[in-house]
């Protein structure tokens, strides 16, 4: 890996939060809660792995998308396994009351034993590029079609929030999207972070005015110094909501921290049609 990629993914390092003790146990979260079951999608050139329960076929369907995960073992080390160091978004879809729940894991994250090795550009330069957002979008397919329904509510947390966009951006079906310190803006976001931009990735602030009249809610952290408030601002105003009507501050919350003891009353807050065109 040339220094130009180490030095343009230092944020990579804090995206990526603590060290993993183990990815087989992480498995059991979701897999033990009630109603959910495994399964692995075979989508484009990877196999996501994904979590699903489904009490009412042909009610929408809120789809999780996982955020960047354990990316960096450090700021200078390119991890060999993106799993999430904690499994933070499969708690929010195990306490998520909906009738119908499902979560996808991005490429290289909670594989199957045995499973084909993912390169790892597909969490680091590449982990928005097209190739990934398609695969997402065909995994949201499966999930769709085991579920019944044809409307999906869409979660994304963190670089999963930039997923969500770019999903919703191809699709007709969303009826919401919810995003929990997304980056929404990986450029903006690196510039902050005065570090190079992710070569090979798509960014969301571009599919900004094409969802614009999708039902959004933006939660925002106030002490996140990672996806710092100003990105979701930005990315509304870019959609045309000038009264900010979409963005949620959460107060004490930083990018990992007081999202889970939250979620159940922040899932009550509604989306929002959004301000001024």
């Amino acid at each position: 890996m040339s220094m130009r990629s180490t030095v343009s993914k230092l944020i990579g390092a804090a995206l990526s939060g603590i060290a993993l003790s183990g990815c087989a146990a992480r498995y059991g979260l979701l897999a033990q809660a009630p109603g959910f079951e495994r399964s692995f999608i075979s989508a484009g050139r990877f196999t996501l792995t994904s979590y699903s329960r489904f009490s009412k076929p042909g009610e929408p369907v809120r789809v999780y998308i996982e955020g960047d995960g354990r990316a960096w073992v450090s700021r200078t080390r390119l991890s060999d396994n993106p799993t999430p160091a904690e499994p933070l978004v499969m708690e929010l879809a195990a306490r998520d009351p909906a009738a119908n729940v499902a979560y996808i894991a991005r490429p290289g994250q909670y594989t199957a034993t045995g499973a084909p090795g993912c390169d790892a550009s597909y969490w680091d330069n590449r982990r928005f590029s097209e190739e990934v957002i398609a695969a997402v979008n065909s995994a949201v397919d499966a999930v769709l079609k085991r579920s019944g329904s044809d409307k999906i509510e869409l979660v994304g947390y963190s670089g999963g929030g930039a997923v969500a966009v770019l999903v919703a951006a191809r699709r007709g079906d969303i009826i919401s999207l919810r995003t929990l310190a997304g980056n929404l803006d990986p450029e903006a976001v690196n510039k902050y972070h005065k570090v190079s931009p992710l070569e090979g990735s798509l960014n969301p602030m571009d599919y900004a005015e094409k969802i614009k009249d999708i039902p959004q809610r933006h939660f925002v952290g106030s002490k996140d110094k990672v996806v710092p408030p100003f990105v979701a601002r930005s990315f509304s105003e870019r959609e045309g909501d000038g009264g900010q009507e979409r963005i949620t501050v959460v107060e004490g919350a930083a990018h990992s921290k007081g999202w889970l003891e939250n979620w159940e009353r922040l899932l009550s807050v509604p989306v929002s049609a959004g301000g001024s065109k």
